[in-house]
């Protein structure tokens, strides 16, 4: 019988201690040590090196290995796709997390019940068969190949997939497995860590793409050792507001693509929609006349898209003003409030100020920022910027306006949708023939001259 012993795990890098300490000598974080009961008795896989086909790994030559591009797995979602860098590569580990109910398993069931030419192998340790059998009968899809198996022991799930031979894998969730050579609960530090190298080696060896499914942790990270996140090679995060029906995917790493791209959904009773043109449904057509409402040229990736930013300007009624902001750096909107105050004179430090992006998405970009201060200028003075206009621009310190990149995207994106008139920094359209252009391109250098194209 193997010994036990116990030891103290980092949360959040993974480093272990035989004593509890308040702060991580490692990572440096507070109270992140977790008591965990290990076995001394080590994994079989930690102590075989052997392939799946029993044959030991051999080193090679650089000049040896082949470095042709394998053709990724089209997953037939355009969103999905583009997100992962062009597709799902071959022998690829990616990490999928989310809230609960943000619909994570309704994703990944949706996707591979659509693959009708590759035969999948559906790993649930959370719902049972028959609750996945109604789920795929209400978004209406249905795939012969694809196996559906409820199970949380790694060893057994390591046997299906050499019986099954899957072309995908999906474990739903990782925080579920657990490996008989660890004594720990599942969802612990070690567990989750064992399973995750375990599930590494096995798609790394077989080419068989792995996607699993992680829980996040009232803090927003996914749930688990942060060395999680450094053994998988892609993670993915889906987020959005439950009152909302969009849905956003994010890649947060990506050994095989960028992590600029974003994704958006639609969610409906019958599954998941993608949404191919996310302006139209980012942008509203009441806001005529209305004060505090701007029309931003954002880009997520390589998509451009339009999108409403809202702001309210109203008197303190208590002695320290209120500063709130959904969907925006915070600090970046108090940056831009200490810009208007020193650079053109408007004293809004008595005055409370509330930023709302539309749609209830996340937007980094820095181009945002001649948008919000304009909205917050617009409800300040109670007048409304004109119809028919966007803006897109960086603002900095001095009140200057910063060029943007992909500038042209930008204007072929507010002109298909119909805007009248955009504008942008200075000079930065310099090369780009704007002659059969219908949109009228207004360029600005400091916020003074954005102010008084929009007010007068």
């Amino acid at each position: 019988m193997a010994k036990t012993k116990s030891v103290y795990c980092c949360n959040s890098c993974g480093a272990e201690s035989p004593k509890w300490v308040g702060r991580c000598p490692v990572c440096g974080e507070w109270n992140t040590y977790i008591e965990q009961v290990v076995s001394v008795k080590p994994s079989s896989a930690a102590r075989h090196s052997h392939t799946l086909d029993g044959t030991k790994a051999q080193p090679l030559r650089l000049e040896q290995i082949d470095s042709s591009n394998e053709p990724r797995i089209d997953l037939g979602n355009a969103e999905l796709n583009r997100v992962l860098g062009g597709g799902l590569v071959r022998g690829s580990l990616v990490l999928i997390g989310g809230e609960p109910g943000i619909g994570k398993s309704t994703l990944i069931l949706q996707t591979v019940l659509s693959l009708r030419q590759y035969r999948t192998l559906y790993v649930s340790g959370e719902e049972s068969a028959r609750q996945l059998k109604l789920r795929a009968e209400r978004i209406g899809y249905d795939n012969p190949d694809c196996y559906i198996v409820c199970e949380t022991s790694l060893e057994d799930i390591m046997v299906h997939v050499r019986n099954v031979r899957p072309d995908i894998l999906i474990v739903d969730s990782i925080q579920t497995i657990a490996t008989d050579a660890l004594e720990s609960s599942a969802g612990s530090v070690a567990q989750v860590r064992e399973c995750t190298a375990a599930l590494l080696r096995m798609a790394k060896e077989s080419g068989t793409p792995v996607l699993l499914v992680g829980h996040i942790n009232k803090e927003g990270s996914i749930a688990g050792p942060k060395v999680l996140e450094h053994i998988v090679d892609t993670v993915l995060q889906f987020e959005g507001d439950r009152h909302y029906m969009y849905r956003i995917l994010r890649s947060v790493k990506n050994r095989f693509g960028s992590t600029a791209e974003l994704g958006i959904y639609e969610m409906r009773q019958e599954g998941l929609r993608e949404v191919s043109n996310p302006s139209e449904l980012l942008l509203t057509t009441n806001h005529e006349g209305l004060s505090g409402v701007a029309i931003a040229v954002a880009i997520e990736g390589m998509r451009p898209f339009l999108i409403e930013t809202q702001a309210l300007v109203s008197t303190a009624a208590y002695g320290t003003p209120q500063r709130s902001a959904t969907g925006f750096d915070l600090r970046r909107m108090n940056m831009l409030l200490a810009v208007l105050e020193k650079r053109v004179g408007f004293k809004l430090g008595q005055k409370d100020v509330f930023l709302n992006i539309a749609g209830g998405i996340k937007v980094n970009d820095p181009a945002m920022d001649l948008p919000v201060i304009s909205a917050i200028l617009s409800s300040n003075m109670d007048m409304s910027i004109e119809e028919g206009t966007c803006l897109t621009g960086e603002v900095g310190l001095s009140g200057e306006i910063r060029p943007v990149n992909r500038i042209e995207q930008r204007i072929l994106e507010a002109e298909k949708l119909g805007f009248r008139r955009i504008i942008i920094p200075h000079n930065n359209i310099n090369g780009f023939d704007t002659s059969r252009l219908k949109i009228e391109i207004q360029q600005v250098r400091k916020v003074e001259e954005a102010f008084r194209l929009l007010f007068g």
